[in-house]
This record gives structure tokens, C-alpha cells and sequence, in this order.
């Protein structure tokens, strides 16, 4: 039996293809093993988003090497998609799958072992072949080894590929929460993105495989999902409209789940339909992700994307209208190039008056072949890092009080895991907005994976507030 070691890195979509990955490879026969330890194979699902993720996808490819030289090491996901002629010097690497070929994961690795066996001789025992056997490819075959002696595999331009790539979950590496993928690719093209490179164009799942795959998570115990995707606001435009609405009401009437979350949401796509349909839908968690990026029109522009942030700040108060104290979180990017001081000051001010519960600050990241890593007045390192301390702080404040309304609220928390803190054990969740909850464990019982009413009654620390 053959050991394997698999590390993730990126987003909630990498995560699902890594669950999906892990788990063919145990159907088939080869032991999981952590990746710290030695191993006859190690996968790296890679990310690059940004040029730390870059690094980072790196980092853990020489790792793996170095941990065991004679190991496979197979690159897979978002940063081989991108790097081009960069992935050849990578020596480290011997199998390198695209975005299209997670899937095929287990027949890729059957057919590098075999490359590098010949046929059995006349005693049945298999010999060194002399390197001419060929290996599965994304595209034309050839030699399967390049002037190194690597196997590789040749990635095919991701835009190109039309089909879902289809994979089915029946267990992930949480035990009360699921993250099910709905759809792949974008079409935005905003211009500091490489992902649409990464990830080709929206590709969307069929809504009959999404059903009976959360069915099939819920009869192996799990209480809530979490919906995502590259662009989920996207979902079924490939087959001529956006069917998200569609899909939601389909998986409010499986028996036995009790929570659906959404995962990043496109500001356009929150109409008063929109809201108004899924605000009847009490297992739709009013926890709501919405991408702004900058709150200075200006820039909005300049970053390509499809809105304003007076038409933002309305979608905001739509939810609002129907939810009360709905959890609305954001991503925002600093040091765009030529943004200005003043367009800065506008950013900050705007994201203290729509009041997010959460912020994800990033600091622009240069990436090569989008239209922004060709723009002028790009910003220093440092100035970047100053602005987003400015908003690290205002985030923090805004989390803090948005906690702090709670209160005294009766709230339902889906409990997760046992966890000390300061001392004392504490059972730790979530509550649908997702607000880290903890409850004191002794005399509890054994609260994993239960829905728990109770009042939150005062903060346990900064980030997580005490159940009674």
C-alpha cells in the first residue's frame, strides 16, 4: 500500500477539490498520511491569487522534496495553471496537473507508475524501463519525460475546457459543515485578477449532482453547507441565465439540513427579488458575503468592476430591510495602482458607514498578464501596509460592536468542536451568522454537531462570546 501526504492552499474551492481528491485516493487503496511525514507521494493543491501564494505553493513543493527525495511530488491546481515556462525549472515537481485533471488524480498517478516500469519480462517480474513509456496528458502525447528525466504533463489552456469538472463528496475534513462546489470559472475579468487564467470561464454544475451529492452529506451527519464556487453569482449563466435562486430553493427542502450558507456573493445579484425569495428560507443563513474591493468609485473603475458604491451600499440596506442585524462581510483590496490618497480617505470612510461585521484586507498584488501590472503609479510596499493597518483597525472595531449587539440575544449555535480556552474547556461553534460561540463543557454533554438555543451574555474573548 502506497502513502500519500496531500497539503491544500487557497480558498474555500480548493478546499472542496483537495476533500475530493483525498478521498478518491483512500478508495483506492493508498494510506493518508499527514504531511509532515514521509511519504511515497505528496500533493501540493496549489494557489495563486497572490504572489505569497505563489511563494508559498513554492515552498511546500520543495518541502515535500526535500522530506523524501524519492517521492512523487505532484503539483496541482491554480499556480501550475499560470506559472507557464516557470513551472519547467521547477525540479522538485515530477507530476504537474492542471485545474481541468483533479479528478483524475488516482489513474494519473497509475500511469506514472507505469511509465517507469516495462513490461513483465518472461518470469512475471516487472524491469526498469528505459524511459520511453508514455504518461497520461492534459493535451497531445509525447515523451514522457522531459530533459531532466521528470515526468510531465502537458497543462492545457484552461479557457478551453466547457464541461464541470465533476467530482462527489461523501465526507470532508470538517465533521459538521460541508463546503459543496456549484461552479468553476469566471467571467469578470477584473483587471487585478488572474484567476479567469487560473480558472477559465464560468462552468456550472448540474443541479441534479449538487442535490444528490448535499443528500448524500447529510445522511453522513452533516447539519450546514456552505455553497461556493469561483463566482456562484454566476451560476447556470453558461447554460443562458443565473440559476442560484433556483438551486437554493431546491436544497431548502432536503430533509435534515439545517443550515445554508453562501459563500462570496456578487453585489448585483442581491435585487429585491433576490432577497426577498431567500429571506422566506429560514435554513439560509443571514450571513452575507459581498465582494466591494474598494469603496472609491474611481477605482471601482479602474479595477473593472461592475458597479458603483452608492449601487453597493444599496444592496446593503436591502438586506438589512429584511433581516434583522444581518452579518455582512467583505474583501478589500489597498494600494490599487495610482490610487491616491484621497480615493484611500473615501474607501475608508465608506466601509465605516455600510458597518461590516468582517473585513478581509489584502494588499495589491502585482500579477503578470492582467491589465493592472501594467498600469502607472503603482504603490510602495509600505504604503500598502499603512493603509491596511488603518482599515485592520477600523475592522476590528466594527467586528467588536456587531458582537457586542448580540448581546443578550437568544441565538441557535451549531456546535463544532471541544476546544480550552484560558483554562477552562468550552464547547466552540457558530452562530448563523457566524459569530464564534462557546458554551462551558462541564455538564454540557457531548455537544458536537448540535444545534444548541441559548443567550450570548458577554464576550469569552475579543472574537468569541459566551453562551448560557
Amino acid at each position: 500500500m502506497k502513502s500519500v501526504a496531500l497539503h491544500n492552499l487557497g480558498c474555500k474551492v480548493n478546499s472542496y477539490e483537495f476533500d475530493g481528491m483525498q478521498q478518491m485516493l483512500r478508495e483506492s487503496g493508498y494510506k493518508i498520511v499527514p504531511f509532515d511525514q514521509e511519504a511515497d507521494v505528496y500533493i501540493i493543491n496549489t494557489c495563486t491569487v497572490t504572489n505569497i501564494a505563489d511563494r508559498k505553493s513554492r515552498q511546500m513543493i520543495h518541502r515535500a522534496k526535500k522530506r523524501n527525495p524519492q517521492a512523487v511530488v505532484v503539483a496541482a491546481g491554480c499556480y501550475v495553471q499560470t506559472a507557464g515556462e516557470a513551472l519547467g525549472q521547477e525540479e522538485a515537481i515530477d507530476i504537474a496537473i492542471g485545474n481541468n485533471r483533479k479528478k483524475d488524480i488516482v489513474s494519473i498517478l497509475e500511469d506514472y507508475w507505469k511509465s517507469r516500469m516495462s513490461p513483465a519480462d518472461d518470469a512475471g517480474a516487472p524491469v526498469e524501463d528505459s524511459g520511453k513509456a508514455e504518461c497520461v496528458k492534459a493535451g497531445r502525447t509525447e515523451d514522457p519525460k522531459d530533459s531532466s528525466g521528470r515526468a510531465v504533463l502537458e497543462i492545457i489552456d484552461i479557457a478551453a475546457a466547457r464541461e464541470y469538472e465533476e467530482m462527489q463528496l461523501t465526507q470532508t475534513a470538517e465533521h459538521t459543515r460541508a463546503c459543496i462546489k456549484i461552479q468553476d470559472g469566471c467571467n469578470q475579468f477584473c483587471s487585478y485578477c488572474i484567476i479567469p487564467y487560473a480558472r477559465g470561464r464560468v462552468r456550472s454544475r448540474r443541479e441534479e449532482d449538487i442535490v444528490r451529492e448535499v443528500q448524500g452529506i447529510v445522511r453522513a451527519g452533516y447539519r450546514e453547507i456552505v455553497l461556493t464556487g469561483i463566482h456562484i453569482s454566476s451560476y447556470g449563466v453558461d447554460r443562458g441565465k443565473t440559476e442560484l435562486l433556483q438551486l437554493l430553493c431546491k436544497l431548502h427542502e432536503i430533509e435534515g439540513l439545517e443550515r445554508i450558507r453562501l459563500g462570496s456573493l456578487e453585489p448585483r445579484i442581491v435585487t429585491e427579488e433576490f432577497v426577498a425569495a431567500i429571506s422566506a428560507m429560514p435554513k439560509i443563513c443571514p450571513h452575507f458575503h459581498l465582494s466591494l474591493q474598494s469603496g472609491c468609485d474611481s477605482v471601482l473603475a479602474r479595477m473593472n468592476r461592475h458597479y458603483t458604491a452608492g449601487e453597493y451600499f444599496q444592496t446593503t440596506e436591502l438586506l438589512r430591510n429584511y433581516y434583522r442585524d444581518p452579518a455582512i462581510t467583505t474583501d478589500v483590496i489597498v494600494g490599487f495602482p495610482g490610487e491616491t490618497e484621497e480615493e484611500f480617505r473615501i474607501t475608508e470612510e465608506f466601509v465605516r458607514k455600510v458597518n461590516f461585521y468582517e473585513m478581509h484586507i489584502f494588499k495589491y498584488s502585482k500579477r503578470q498578464g492582467t491589465k493592472a501590472a501594467a498600469m502607472e503609479s503603482q504603490i510602495t510596499e509600505s504604503e500598502k501596509s499603512r493603509r491596511s493597518a488603518i482599515l485592520a483597525q477600523a475592522e476590528k472595531e466594527m467586528s467588536h460592536a456587531f458582537r457586542a449587539g448580540y448581546r443578550n440575544r437568544e441565538v441557535a449555535v451549531l456546535f463544532e468542536e471541544k476546544k480550552e480556552i484560558d483554562g477552562t474547556m468550552y464547547w466552540v461553534g457558530h452562530t448563523p451568522q457566524y459569530i464564534r460561540a462557546a458554551k462551558a463543557a462541564e455538564g454540557a454533554g457531548d455537544l458536537s454537531n448540535h444545534l444548541t438555543e441559548g443567550k450570548m451574555t458577554a464576550f469569552l474573548r475579543d472574537d468569541i462570546m459566551l453562551l448560557k
